[in-house]
C-alpha cells in the first residue's frame, strides 16, 4: 500500500471534544488536513479547534452535533461541504457505554446506547456518502475489541460494536466499486474519559503505559486516511497482555 498525502483535505470527526477524538484532530491537522470537530460540548471543541489551528496551521471548523439527531448530522456535513468545498473523510469516533448486567438495565440506557453507538454512525455514512464518492474519500469506525469478542460484563454494549463492525464491512462491499475506502479501528483499552458513567475513567483507572494512549489510535487512523489505492480493512490495537484473559479456558 502506498501512503496518500493528507495536505488539503477536509476530515468531519465525531466525538471530537476530548480523547481520541481530539487526539484524531491534531494527528490528522499534522499531516496538512482540515478538520471540522463535531460533539455536543462546543466549548470543548472551540479549545481545541484553537489548540489545533495553533499548533499546526490548519482550519478547525467548530459544528456542535448530538449524532443521534440526524438533522443535525444532515447540518454537520452541509456546513462542512459549505466551508471547504467537498469532505475526504468521516471519522466516526462517537461512542459512548451505559449500564452492564441486562436485568438491570433500563430502557433509557439500551437506547441511549444504540442511538448514539449505531444510530449516529448511520446518520454521519448516510449523509457523507455521495461527498465521499465524489473526493474517493474514506470512511473510519471507531469499533472496538468488545465488537470481536465477547463481553459479559457489558453484552449490549459489545452487540452495538458488532454492529459497527457489520455495518462498516457491509458499507465496504457496498462501495468499493465507487472507489470509496472503509477501515475499522479496534481498540482495547484506552486512557481516555471513557468509563466515568461507571464512577472511574480510564485515564483514571490505567497509568501511563499499562494500555493504549489516544495518540496511537488517532495514528491508526492516520494510517487508514493515508492508503491508497488500497485500504486498510481492519485494525485492531490491544494492549500486549490483552488475550492472558482467555488462558483459563
Amino acid at each position: 500500500m502506498t501512503r496518500d498525502s493528507l495536505d488539503g483535505r477536509t476530515a468531519v470527526i465525531t466525538g471530537a471534544s476530548a480523547g481520541i477524538g481530539r487526539a484524531t484532530a491534531h494527528a490528522l491537522a499534522r499531516e496538512g488536513a482540515d478538520v471540522v470537530l463535531a460533539a455536543r460540548r462546543e466549548g470543548r471543541l472551540d479549545e481545541i479547534a484553537d489548540a489545533v489551528s495553533r499548533a499546526h496551521g490548519t482550519e478547525a471548523l467548530v459544528v456542535p452535533t448530538d449524532v443521534t439527531d440526524e438533522d443535525a448530522v444532515g447540518a454537520l456535513i452541509e456546513a462542512t461541504v459549505d466551508e471547504f468545498g467537498g469532505l475526504d473523510l468521516l471519522v466516526n469516533n462517537a461512542g459512548l457505554a451505559r449500564g452492564a448486567k441486562i436485568e438491570d438495565m433500563s430502557t433509557e440506557q439500551y437506547r441511549t446506547m444504540m442511538a448514539v453507538n449505531c444510530d449516529g454512525m448511520f446518520f454521519a455514512t448516510r449523509e457523507a456518502l455521495p461527498h465521499l464518492r465524489e473526493s474517493s474519500g474514506t470512511l473510519v469506525y471507531l469499533g472496538s475489541f468488545a465488537g470481536k469478542f465477547p463481553r459479559p460484563s457489558n453484552p449490549v454494549y459489545a452487540a452495538s460494536k458488532f454492529w459497527t463492525r457489520g455495518f462498516a464491512k457491509s458499507v465496504s462491499a457496498q462501495v468499493g466499486d465507487d472507489d470509496v475506502a472503509v477501515t475499522v479501528v479496534n481498540p482495547s483499552e484506552v486512557r481516555t474519559e471513557f468509563g466515568g458513567v461507571y464512577g472511574e475513567t480510564f485515564a483514571e483507572r490505567f497509568d501511563e503505559g499499562e494500555v493504549s494512549e489516544p495518540e496511537e489510535i488517532a495514528e491508526a487512523i492516520v494510517f487508514a486516511a493515508e492508503q491508497s489505492p488500497s485500504m486498510a480493512s481492519e485494525i485492531d490495537l490491544y494492549r500486549r497482555d490483552k488475550f492472558e484473559l482467555f488462558g483459563t479456558m
